[in-house]
């Protein structure tokens, strides 16, 4: 746990002060640049993700690759093994592809953990907090505590709702945009499948679905500093596509599968006009 707190929770919680304290002490602010910051860091793990997924769609129509599944198709361990040696040929890490996601779940973690002990109240607490900070010529610690833990109508250690004074409960709106931006992060950058509908596009089609109910969740329940850098991590996620010209706009779009199911009946029916005549 003490390597946990030397890699993780000290440095975030010293860079998220030393932000907070830099923009004149509002953490919600902090939260977002520091959340950009990330990003910025992390941008060379996620163009070599993009740059894998590439490849490995190209694999998809190699007729090496589809000779070597045809000859292999009844030895599992002889196809991997093939499958490798290919892989090495192109320079294909197919790591690379789930690296960026990797990561994000310590920060994550560590985020939220962050928070909570950047926002300390009680005097256990503030002690607690203190043995995470260091004074230094950057950051006054002594001055800082106890933190500002709100933002627009949020309690940032909070999980966040809305109040409005003709409902007797309190919307969670960031819980809603989190899915949203979630999904729509999700589904713009989503490859487009080259098996033909197959069992690549089933899966990603269930991890579009599961995976922002379940962002959506954490959203809901944990504190709403976290929904903050949820939020500003989709929206950075989807620019830094959109810069490399890589967002598949065509997802969002309905697909016409009745259209191309009817042309379909519409040939056979004409077929069978042909022949009966």
């Amino acid at each position: 746990m003490s390597i946990w707190n030397t890699i993780i929770i000290t440095p975030f919680i010293n860079v998220l002060l030393f932000i907070y304290n830099l923009i004149g002490q509002n953490f919600g602010i902090a939260i977002i640049l520091f959340t950009i910051l990330i990003r910025l860091i992390t941008h060379p793990l996620t163009a070599s993700q993009l740059k894998s997924t590439q490849k490995m769609q190209a694999l998809q129509s190699d007729k090496r690759w589809k000779d070597i599944q045809e000859k292999y198709k009844n030895d599992r361990e002889k196809l991997s093994q093939e499958q490798m040696k290919l892989y090495k040929e192109l320079g294909i890490n197919p790591l690379s592809s789930c690296l960026p996601t990797l990561i994000q779940f310590p920060i994550i973690i560590g985020l939220y953990q962050a928070i909570i002990k950047a926002l300390a109240s009680t005097p256990i607490e503030l002690l607690n907090l203190m043995g995470f900070i260091g004074n230094t010529a950057f950051l006054n610690a002594t001055k800082l505590i106890p933190l500002n833990s709100h933002f627009l109508w949020m309690n940032l250690a909070q999980p966040e709702r809305l109040n409005l004074p003709f409902l007797s409960f309190g919307i969670p709106t960031l819980a809603i945009i989190v899915v949203i931006t979630t999904y729509l992060q999700s589904k713009l950058m989503q490859p487009p499948s080259t098996d033909g509908g197959g069992q690549g596009a089933m899966m990603g089609n269930m991890m579009n679905i599961y995976m922002p109910f379940l962002m959506g969740y954490l959203a809901y329940t944990l504190a709403s500093g976290l929904s903050i850098y949820f939020v500003t991590s989709n929206v950075i996620g989807i620019l830094q596509y959109a810069l490399l010209g890589r967002l598949n706009w065509k997802n969002l779009l309905p697909k016409k599968k009745d259209k191309v199911e009817n042309t379909g009946k519409t040939e056979k029916s004409g077929t069978k006009k042909v022949r009966s005549s």
